[in-house]
């Protein structure tokens, strides 16, 4: 690891020296045909010859522009200024330049794991915690054990002692639905998150022992909220898990009443437009995964599914019934899924929905190499999602198809799910067959 010129202490004045490597091989993401470039490099060179090639890569392929929204993703994805911190086992502290508030400089604290022995290039990822969060070393960790290099950042303003005098803004509703204008954009807690993560993958780019070509993002309940964004602007990820959160707030989600519903329709407005994740999960060309129970509190079934439906390219669901909601970050799925994404493991399974008027429902099967257990989950419940009673019947595995047939109760909302041989869990979208009108009835 880098050193800062005292490990003990943090002031981010500093800002990184560059690293003369000679010159680097440096592979293009996946999305670019695996590309190599020759560079000479500093970070900071390192990091603007990449992206050169990679505009003019996607010219040439007549790739679609990301919607950025308010994020000058080129900027952001520059190398920061940064300063080092004291270590701790796999892990080190670092504080990196944030985004200005208020007309001030910011800072912010994260945890830099990295593999205890080799020398790399390492995959790596970036760790987005949620409401109530911090940044967690011990995630930074678990990462880092598995062979990553991985960034942990904050995302309320705080240090690893509390409040930095020079943080960010806070990460409560408050904050995140106060009252904007388009003018003040750049003041809202979710345009730092994002610009948060996207300067921690400008740091990730700049450090020799990464390689360049292997980094994802994962992130947990609005860290997830955070990272279906990022999977929209960000041009370089190789994989994004969000974990819990999506798009559509304001159609379905925790905040419905609570917020949008009391917010001026030109203020709710103003904050889908430029803060929803269904305005960039369209741009986001996977491979993601998204991960969350089927009675979530704050992220209900109908909401993720647009989300995921949102995704035009390579994208995996998995619904779990019950699965708790928290900082958890031991769910095999998401270490599977980046694994996968990386070439460090076997294709990651995959249900891809298939219609069925026969009274059926089928699915695809992807992968179909491991042993697998299929059910149909369903529920004749209606309102709420997080109150919906789920009940659960085998499903038939045909080759790489799995099917079942329907309840005949109305109305139903059913989806089929796999567990593979490994523990992996998968499932198809939900479907919802509404009850038969009564003959009279309007």
């Amino acid at each position: 690891m880098n050193d800062g010129p005292d490990p003990g202490r943090l002031n981010c004045r500093a800002r990184q020296k560059g690293i003369t490597r000679g010159e680097t091989r440096i592979p293009l993401p996946p999305r670019f045909g695996g590309a190599v470039l020759r560079e000479s490099a500093t970070p900071a060179r390192r990091f603007h010859s990449l992206l050169a090639a990679v505009v003019l890569l996607a010219a040439s392929a007549g790739l679609k522009a990301a919607s950025l929204g308010p994020w000058e993703v080129n900027r952001l994805l520059s190398p920061p200024a940064l300063e080092w911190g004291a270590r701790n086992g796999l892990t080190q502290e670092v504080c990196y330049e944030g985004e200005p508030l208020g007309g001030r400089p910011t800072r912010v604290f994260a945890y830099y794991g990295r593999p205890a022995e080799g020398a790399g290039p390492f995959p790596a990822v970036l760790l987005v915690h949620g409401g109530g969060g911090r940044a967690f070393r011990e995630w930074a960790e678990h990462w880092a054990g598995r062979g990553y290099v991985a960034l942990a950042m904050d995302l309320s303003g705080n240090g690893p002692q509390g409040r930095l005098a020079d943080g960010g803004p806070n990460q409560d509703d408050d904050t995140k639905f106060r009252a904007f204008t388009d003018a003040d954009v750049g003041e809202m807690w979710t345009y730092h998150a994002v610009a948060a993560v996207l300067r921690g993958h400008g740091l990730l780019l700049a450090q020799p022992e990464v390689n360049p070509r292997q980094i994802g993002v994962t992130g947990i309940s609005w860290g997830g909220y955070v990272a279906c964004i990022v999977a929209g602007v960000d041009p370089f990820l190789a994989a994004a898990v969000p974990v819990y959160g999506c798009g559509f707030l304001h159609e379905n989600s925790v905040w419905r009443e609570s917020r949008f519903e009391k917010m001026p329709a030109e203020l709710r407005d103003r904050w889908v437009r430029w803060f929803d994740p269904s305005q960039y999960l369209p741009d986001a060309r996977g491979p993601i995964l998204f991960l969350n129970g089927s009675n979530d509190f704050a992220y209900p079934l109908d909401s993720y599914r647009k989300s995921f439906e949102l995704v035009r390219g390579n994208k995996t669901l998995s619904v779990v019934l019950n699965l708790p909601h928290g900082h958890i970050w031991t769910f095999p799925e998401v270490d599977a899924f980046v694994d996968a994404a990386m070439g460090r493991a076997e294709p990651f399974p995959r249900l891809e929905a298939r219609p069925a008027p026969d009274g059926h429902l089928r699915a695809r099967l992807s992968d179909a190499r491991n042993p697998v257990q299929a059910w149909l989950h369903f529920s004749t419940d209606e309102g709420p999602w997080q109150n919906r009673r789920w009940q659960s019947t085998s499903a038939l595995r045909r080759g790489a198809t799995v099917e079942a047939k329907l309840p005949v109760e109305r109305p139903i909302v059913a989806f089929l799910a796999i567990q593979d041989g490994r523990g992996l869990r998968v499932s198809a979208p939900h479907v919802e067959l509404p009850a038969p009108t009564v003959e009279g009835e309007p």
